[in-house]
């Protein structure tokens, strides 16, 4: 009865509908593409520009490329040729990693998968336990699995590593140790008891991110060695691996400074008036709270950490784009470095959007009331 009466009054009053402008898909195309004339030149003039440059690019990409070969003979020069990545698929993605023992690599792989699946799964049990093999178990048996030399596995030096093996072994090292230093130093800069520790930690901060990367690439390979005594060295992947973690803990702590200036003052009084020390106060209630709010930029960090990567080429190691110049310099393939580096930006894509995607995901899933 109530629905007859509402169609009865809008039949007689036509004038109650709300205009097509402002519902609907004609609704959302004037309000976002067509509601001034600056936008309808945009528009348009958006319109052109996808109207030039996909379908050539589609047409490069797929339609005429070349797919099916073993040789540079098989590939005509109309569209792209992706036989070139498939002879050369080994070295981008391991380097000149000996291929008898690809299978470690892979099954770290398969492992890692299966753990980074299972904790950001919603609703699966174990979560604690999986954090804690994956924090602290998995980068051991990685060690061992990759570098070998023990449990009757052959000796891999890391001269031999490469490709996005290489881009992800720097990445993930990167990142996980970068965090926990990131806020310990976020923390003694904050620190007002502590005048020494502050200082030691604002003097840290400000050095390596006064310096580019490449500088603490270089200083970590060529310098470094130079101040240790005679006979002592360390590994080139171990002291670029330490120069990058550093680099971007300094970085990190700024971020979660942020977050930590961000908690209203009552958050602190409360955790006092609850009787909490300093350090469970920290770990029970600001640091939760801060870490939730700079999850945009904690991820930023990771995102500019994972294509910083390839600077390691600087140091002689052939990471995923250093491992695609280096294979487009073969006589036998010249003149297809564009397709490497299409795949090389591709693959770096998908994981830079992979955890762009997820860290939206737990905003949404965190936030309590700070969203507007």
């Amino acid at each position: 009865m109530a629905d007859a009466a509402q169609n009865h009054i809008v039949g007689e009053h036509p004038d109650l509908l709300p205009p097509k402008t402002e519902v609907g898909v004609w609704g959302w195309m004037y309000h976002n593409l067509f509601s001034s004339p600056l936008n309808n030149f945009l528009t348009f003039f958006g319109l052109f520009l996808i109207w030039v440059t996909i379908p050539p690019m589609i047409d490069w990409l797929f339609i005429d490329a070349d797919w099916v070969g073993e040789t540079r003979d098989d590939c005509g020069r109309e569209g792209a040729c992706w036989i070139y990545i498939g002879v050369w698929f080994k070295q981008l993605m391991y380097g000149r990693y000996p291929d008898e023992d690809l299978w470690r690599i892979n099954s770290m792989y398969i492992i890692g998968a299966i753990g980074l699946i299972w904790l950001v799964w919603p609703n699966l049990k174990y979560k604690g336990w999986i954090g804690v093999f994956m924090l602290f178990l998995f980068p051991v048996a990685c060690y061992f699995m990759f570098s070998g030399g023990s449990f009757g596995l052959e000796r891999i030096e890391t001269p031999l590593w490469g490709g996005l093996f290489l881009t992800l072994v720097i990445a993930v090292v990167g990142i996980v140790a970068s965090l926990p230093i990131g806020i310990v130093l976020a923390l003694g800069r904050q620190s007002k008891n502590m005048p020494v520790i502050r200082a030691i930690c604002v003097g840290f901060i400000e050095l390596w991110r006064g310096v580019p990367l490449i500088t603490v690439l270089f200083m970590a390979s060529v310098m470094f060695p130079l101040f240790l005594p005679e006979g002592m060295n360390f590994d080139k992947l171990i002291r670029a691996l330490v120069g990058v973690m550093l680099f971007s803990a300094a970085y990190m702590a700024e971020v979660v400074r942020g977050g930590l200036q961000a908690i209203p003052k009552g958050q602190y009084e409360a955790a006092d008036s609850l009787g909490l020390s300093y350090w469970k106060s920290m770990a029970l209630i600001v640091l939760p709270q801060a870490l939730k709010i700079v999850i945009p930029g904690i991820v930023n960090t990771f995102i500019g950490l994972f294509k910083d990567t390839t600077l390691v080429l600087i140091i002689g190691l052939f990471d995923f784009l250093g491992m695609a110049q280096a294979v487009a310099t073969n006589p036998d393939w010249l003149g297809f470095a564009v397709e490497g580096y299409v795949f090389v930006a591709f693959g770096f894509w998908v994981f830079c959007f992979g955890m762009s995607r997820y860290s939206q995901y737990l905003e949404e899933k965190l936030h309590t009331g700070h969203k507007r």
